[in-house]
């Protein structure tokens, strides 16, 4: 079996952010959501990898290197557009010949990750096979129909759902699929979705299993999301403390604290990771936060949050919430007179003021 990971696409829903940065190398508990999925699907006895890029191709090849540092072999798939994830499997029959592979969205956490779904693939022998998700709000996703445990029907984002059951980022195919690619059309989003391409091989007789997902699964692509992803995983976490916590500071419940890290005269209570080179100066960091390496917070309280590298928040006289703040960036009170608000925001920013 070959992986396949996809790990184009603009990340508009994550901007600012994503201006500067590929959405699937934003991190959760300070490591990128990607490599997530390289790690599934090499935990799952998979080495040899593609991942089709675009945009943020240099930024994601930079990150992954051709594969060793993770124990796999990373091949690159230029993909010119964000024009469907059938589209993505399309451009990569080369590289999958007439190999059985692991379809992974990028930005996608799944826990316990694919080992067992490819154990079961390799056993079942389907041409397909689907991970299924019960969701609140279906419209957002690829739903599914089923009829006595079979897929009957796929619908894109449909404006009324037949189901609940949304499609989890992780499919299973055979070479088939790329008779399926070959012979759909874009949709009126001018994309070639892989629900149609699925859908043919209901239509044509070919044998598509449903997998039902118990645990927790994200798409990372919203803010909401990434802090949910991030709880969870953070949840996930062993207490570590590799840093320096001076005498009258509290560590309390599941927290990692790295080396080269620092936490002076303040509180860290988990689940909750402080990266290297971290500075926690008369603080207090709430539970379900993600400090990454290099950042300071001096004077400030920050609960379930994510903060990225090289970033200062300093003397912030009420909690940050439910925030992620991007690399280098700088909050606190200003020395200028008189008082008032100032901000340099970029595009798709968003501030709650109270």
């Amino acid at each position: 079996m070959k992986g396949l990971i996809l790990s184009g696409g603009k990340g508009t829903r994550l901007r600012p952010i994503t201006f500067t940065s590929a959405k699937q190398l934003v991190p959760v508990a300070n490591k990128p959501v990607l490599y997530y999925g390289i790690e599934a699907i090499r935990d799952a006895g998979i080495k040899d990898i593609g991942v089709v890029v675009g945009d943020t191709r240099e930024e994601v090849k930079a990150a992954l290197g051709d594969g060793s540092a993770f124990g796999v072999r990373v091949t690159y798939i230029e993909q010119e557009a964000p024009l469907g994830l059938a589209h993505a499997v399309l451009i990569s029959e080369e590289f999958l010949g007439k190999d059985c592979f692991v379809m992974y969205l990028g930005d996608n956490l799944i826990l316990g990750g694919v080992k067992e779904l490819a154990k079961e693939f390799k056993r079942d022998k389907p041409n397909a096979q689907i991970l299924l998700a019960k969701v609140p709000n279906p419209n957002q996703f690829g739903v599914a129909e089923l009829e006595h445990g079979k897929v009957v029907r796929l619908v894109e984002k449909p404006e009324k759902p037949m189901s609940d059951l949304a499609l989890v980022g992780v499919y299973m195919f055979d070479h088939n699929i790329f008779e399926a690619v070959k012979n759909i059309k874009p949709s009126a989003r001018g994309e070639l979705e892989i629900t149609d391409a699925i859908q043919y091989l209901i239509d044509h007789g070919y044998k598509v299993h449903p997998h039902m997902v118990n645990g927790w699964w994200k798409d990372t692509g919203k803010l909401d999301d990434m802090l949910e992803a991030n709880r969870m995983v953070l949840d996930s976490l062993e207490h570590r403390i590799d840093g320096h916590v001076d005498s009258i500071s509290k560590v309390e419940f599941k927290v990692v604290i790295e080396k080269g890290a620092e936490v002076i005269n303040s509180t860290v209570r988990g689940p909750a990771i402080i990266g290297p080179g971290a500075r926690i100066v008369n603080s207090f960091i709430g539970p379900f936060t993600s400090i990454d390496k290099n950042v300071q917070v001096l004077g400030s309280e920050v609960e379930h949050s994510i903060i990225l590298e090289g970033s200062v928040i300093t003397e912030v006289d009420r909690r940050i919430e439910d925030s992620l703040i991007g690399r280098n960036v700088e909050v606190g009170k200003s020395p200028l007179k008189p008082t008032a608000y100032r901000f340099m925001l970029g595009d798709n920013s968003k501030v709650g003021l109270l």
